[in-house]
This record gives structure tokens, sequence and C-alpha cells, in this order.
């Protein structure tokens, strides 16, 4: 091979081949100083119901509406014939429901049809299981999924016959296989016999979801939160905890119990940004609670639930009167003792044994739970406190989440965290969306944090390019930057989750985002792949890793390098992370100080991520555009020499050798 195609062989793995001598950076990790624990918690996932996360998303339901229950009850439907809504159904907090009657002019023409989230994604080939609650004598529906696009002979990609026989409402099932694949299908309905028929939650499922299971999640999307290894999974929001009002914030409560009596709530993102509306925008709570924890549970996650603290949105209500008083907390503090009751009681306990009886015998094991989102003012400590005590006093070994409101600096942070101390909070959640300058100059922030205080939380965080504000490489190298100063302050940094998690290629109001998706697609962004490589490569504890006899944080003479070090036990590896954020190739000497000289390091390998185009990321079509490559890495006693490109992430696996 000539040495033009090994340039270029170089530069698509982010190596730089300049032959011009410069400088080495020495890196000194002192590898016998097995430093702080890095906590299982460390690196995980934070989902909040915006973009169409949960309906439309993760959550596999492929109608909307199903159970008729949206303030304009036929939103999502069509009717033709004689369709009648009706409101005495079978579940008291869904009772609206359709009946299906003769047309009256001997053609079998009365049916409703269900337009789905976007279109309703199916594959040919592949089963979807059709069900729902009805009523009638000897009567017969035909269900079908077409393609009302079709230029062919027959919109109908498949069809089947249903028969409908009891005079009490009944489920009944059965599975369609369409014959094409189609990302804007429709479900159809006919009446095809001559007396009537009543339809209540009406629902359509891929038979291959997450774990195969009946109210499912959709695969590929659960499988991608699975694939970073995560150690935590907060839910179910964010800001939909405290909803535009009290009346729709999200109720744990209302999210439990059979599906099909599940309430719906508004989702505060519907009308929220009206440059981008979506006033279908609602959360039917089928992925509730029991299959949030159950999630968690697949994916080796620690939940972590929060909880409304008696304070709806402050961006939208300035009024005390919008908010529960202190004395009136009653009720909301009960939801939070009886959802830890929920995750882990006995099942002889009341919320215990529901969650027994939805198909969970065993506890959950909950160890954490937040209080409130993103609240500040003295409003939030004065709440807090009425659940700081009710929680110790009956749960002593949960772990309290306190905030430190909306913002990473400033007055509302200056006072909420020595309130949080003051509670004596676990831990303190901090959220900052901010630009690149903020993530380069914070690769320290928490060098000087209080060793002793409430270990921190950054629970909602990404880099918002200035004039960019869209998933591209740069803000993720930036993200990378920012994690290696979390993962050496591990002692003080407990928790880290990236958002927002999902978005709709065609219901997306907030960006960038960490999984993307269309009806049969989806795509992890730059920033799900360093979010990969941190939780693949947490380690179990810090080392200590300097240049200059510094912390490598990015600050001013450190050529735009960011660096850590962990030890990883179990397989006796040490693993280095170097971030480049410069436009320069960099000489990097790592040193492995401490070791004995018998001790010896074995050859490892190094994970390379780079983008030679900043502005770029992985798409639906090129899914797979900018991702880590894996290279060979040669080890000379306790050294290893190496360069890493201009704006590119490595991380360095340098196991201990076998005797």
């Amino acid at each position: 091979m000539n040495r033009h195609y090994l340039f270029l062989a170089a530069l698509s793995l982010g190596v730089s081949v300049n032959a011009n001598a410069q400088e080495t950076d020495v890196m000194v990790v002192q590898a016998n100083k097995i430093g702080a624990e890095i906590q299982p918690t460390m690196y995980g996932h934070f989902l909040e119901d915006i973009n169409f996360a949960a309906d439309g998303g993760l959550y596999a339901e492929l109608v909307k509406n199903r159970s008729f229950e949206f303030p304009q009850n036929l939103m999502g439907w069509r009717t033709f014939g004689n369709v009648a809504l009706e409101d005495d159904g079978p579940f008291e907090r869904n009772p609206h429901y359709v009946r299906l009657s003769p047309a009256g002019h001997g053609a079998k023409c009365t049916g409703i049809e269900n337009e789905g989230f976007f279109g309703i994604g199916v594959k040919a080939g592949e089963g979807y299981r059709f069900s729902v609650w009805a009523r009638g004598e000897n009567q017969k529906i035909r269900v079908e999924l077409v393609n009302t696009a079709s230029m062919g002979e027959s919109q109908v990609m498949t069809s089947d016959v249903m028969e409908i026989n009891s005079r009490e409402w009944r489920k009944y099932e059965m599975v369609v296989t369409p014959k094409e694949t189609f990302a804007k299908a429709h479900l159809r309905i006919y009446l095809v016999s001559d007396g009537s028929v009543d339809l209540e939650h009406v629902s359509l499922f891929p038979v291959d979801t997450w774990k195969g299971r009946k109210n499912g999640l959709r695969k590929d999307l659960a499988q991608a939160l699975a694939d970073t290894k995560p150690g935590v999974f907060r839910f179910p929001g964010g800001c939909i905890v405290e909803g535009t009002d009290l009346a729709t914030r999200y109720n744990w409560k209302n999210s439990v119990g059979p599906v099909e009596n599940r309430p719906l709530n508004e989702n505060r993102w519907n009308y929220t940004f009206q440059h981008r509306l979506y006033p279908d925008y609602f959360q039917s709570y089928g992925m509730g609670f029991f299959e949030l924890f159950q999630l968690a549970e697949d994916m080796g996650a620690e939940p972590l639930p929060v909880v409304n603290c008696g304070l709806a949105c402050q961006y939208q209500n300035n009024s005390e009167d919008a908010h529960v008083k202190v004395a009136d907390l009653g009720s909301y503090v009960q939801d939070a003792l009886d959802l830890i009751e929920f995750a882990n009681g006995d099942t002889t306990t009341e919320w215990g044994r529901l969650r027994a009886e939805m198909g969970h015998a065993a506890p959950f094991n909950l160890k954490f739970i937040a209080v409130g989102n993103e609240q500040w003012g003295e409003e939030y400590p004065a709440r807090l406190k009425v659940f700081v005590e009710a929680i110790r006093k009956a749960y002593p070994d949960i772990k309290i989440i306190g905030s430190s409101g909306p913002n990473s600096e400033g007055k509302d942070f200056e006072y909420l965290w020595p309130e949080m101390r003051k509670l004596k909070v676990d831990l303190v959640d901090e959220h900052f969306y901010r630009p690149e300058d903020w993530f380069l100059a914070s690769g320290n922030r928490y060098d000087n944090y209080d060793r002793k205080g409430p270990k921190v939380f950054a629970g909602e965080y990404a880099c918002h390019a200035r004039g960019k504000k869209w998933n591209h490489f740069h803000a993720s190298l930036l993200e990378a930057a920012f994690l290696t100063g979390v993962e050496r302050n591990a002692d003080v940094v407990h928790m880290a989750t990236y958002a927002p998690l999902f978005a709709h290629v065609e219901g997306w109001q907030w960006r960038p985002d960490l999984i993307w998706y269309d009806n049969l697609r989806s795509v992890r962004s730059c920033s799900w792949h360093v979010q990969s490589l941190y939780g693949h490569n947490r380690g179990t504890n810090v080392v200590p890793l300097t240049m200059d006899k510094k912390a490598v944080s990015g600050q001013p003479g450190q050529n735009g390098l960011f660096a850590s070090a962990v030890w990883d036990e179990p397989s006796k590896t040490y693993i280095v992370k170097v971030v480049n954020t410069s436009d320069k190739a960099r000489k990097i000497r790592l040193e492995f100080k401490g070791l004995k000289k018998s001790a010896a390091l074995a050859d490892g390998k190094c994970l390379v991520f780079h983008s030679d185009n900043p502005d770029a990321d992985n798409t639906l079509d090129n899914p797979s555009l900018i991702v880590p490559q894996e290279k060979a890495l040669d080890v000379d006693g306790h050294v290893v020499e190496t360069e890493v490109g201009p704006a590119t992430f490595v991380v360095y696996k340098v196991p201990t050798a076998k005797r």
C-alpha cells in the first residue's frame, strides 16, 4: 500500500500522519493509585415524553386515540357510514366507544379508519396483533391494513374477518400479516354483518416487541437504550412531571393497573411550541410506571422515578394559586410513599399487590426517588422538606434527589445548592443545555465541589451549538470532553444522563436528541455513540491522570486536550479516554507510573471516534456514517506512544498481562 492510501486510511480513523515535528504531550497515569469508586449508575438514560418519545415512539402501540378519549373524540379516526360515539363503556376512566350499525342501503360501508402516528409502519411478512374490546351478537368486522397511497388494483395489504359474539364486553384478538412494507399504512375496520357492534380500545401492536410482551415496547428503540449499557434510568420526565398545570402533571397512579382503564393525559408539549404544533399529542399511559420499571430491570439499570412536588411548571404558572400549598401536600407526599411501596412493597401491601397482579411479584428494588424537576425559588425547598421528612421516616434507605433548578449556574443555582445541603438530600440534579464554549470551559467543573456535601446527578445535558441546534459530530465531541471531568470526579458525580432521549423525525419539537426514528427505522446519533463508549468503558475506579502535574481538563495551555483514566477490576484493564478538541493532531505519550518493574502491561486496543466533517451526523439513510473504529494498540513496557488526530475522541484499553 502506498503512502497516499496510508494517509487516507489514517484520516478515516481520525489519526493524523503529519510528519512535521511537534511536541509530545506526556500524560502520566498513576497506575498504582486506585481511587474513588465509579458508581454503577454513572452513565444512563433519561426518558421524557417529548418529540413523540412514548406514544408514537418507544411504546409500540400503533393506533392513535385507541379509546376515543381525546378531547375531540374522533381525532385520528375517519368514520364512514353509520358510526355513533357513545360514552357508557366498560371502563370507568375511558368511557367512550363507537357503535357501528348498518348504513341503511345494503352496501357494507360502515367503518372506521385510524391514521396512526404519522401513519402506521408495517413490515412485509411480520405479524401485527390486533385487539379490541367489543360486544355484539353474531356480528362480524373485517380488519384491514391499507396502503392509501397505492396506485395498484387494491389498497389492502392484509385483511381478515373477526367474529364478535357476546352480549357483554369481551376482548378479542387476532394477528394480521401484511404482504408489503409501508411506513404510512392505515388501520381500517368495516362492519360486515347486518346488526350493530360496539368497539372500544382498538389496538395494534407488532408481535415482535421488546422481550415479546403484548403491551410492549418498540424493539429497535428499546435495544438502542440497552446497547449503551446504562446504569440508571430516569423517568417519566422532565417538565411533564410538572405539567402545564397540576391537572396535567404526570400522575403515576393513573399509569398502572389494567391498560384499558388508564385515563388519557394531555401532554404538556402539545401546545408549548406553537411554531411546531402537535395538538394531537396526548399520553395514553399505556407505557406506564410498571412498564418503565420493567424496562429498567431488563436493561440492568437502576430505576429513578421522578414525582411532582406540588409545583406546576413555574415558567407557565407565576401565581401561587397554581401550586399546592405546603399545608396541603398530603396527597402528593402519599403518592411518593405509595410509589415506593409499588416498587418494593410486599405482595400483602396494597400497591405491592397491584404490582404482583400486573405480573411482577418480586420487588423492583427501587433505591432512588427524585422529588421535583427544575423548580426554583423558596417555593421548592419549602415543599421538598415535607417530602424528605416523610420519606426518611418511612423508607430511610431510599436515596432522595433534589434539584438545583433549570440552570448550571447563576442566582437560582447558587440559592438552591445550600438549601439542598440543609435538607440533606443524597444527590442534587443539575441541568445544562449549553453552547460549545461552556462545554470547553467546564472540563474542571467538579474539581472543586464539596466532597462532603450531596452527590451530583447531571440529569439533563447536551451541547447546543450556537447557530447549529441539531445533532452533529462536533457537539458530541464536546460532550465526550466534558464527561472526562465527570469521570475524573466520580467521588462527587454519581449519575449523568443526556437529554432528550428520543425524537420522531416528523414529530420533534426539541433538538438535538440522542436517538431519532421514523415509523420503520431508527438511527443512533454521534451523541449516542459517546454515551455508549462511556457506558461500555466505565471502569470500577478512578485512576489519577495528569499532564504537567495537572488534570487534563482543556484548560489554557493544554492544547485542547481532555483526559481521564480508570481501572476496571473485572477485566484487570486500565482505560484511558482522551479527547482532542483542537484542529491539530497531538502526539501523546501515556506513562503508567507506580507499577512494579515485574508488572507487565499487554498490548491492547483503542476505539477511535472521528469525523472529517464536524457538522455531520448519522442519518436514517446512512446510520453508520460516523461510528467508532477499533485499532490495535502497541504497549512498550509501561508506555504507550500514540497520536490523537484533530477533533477526535479515543478510548485506550490497556490490560495487565496474564502470568
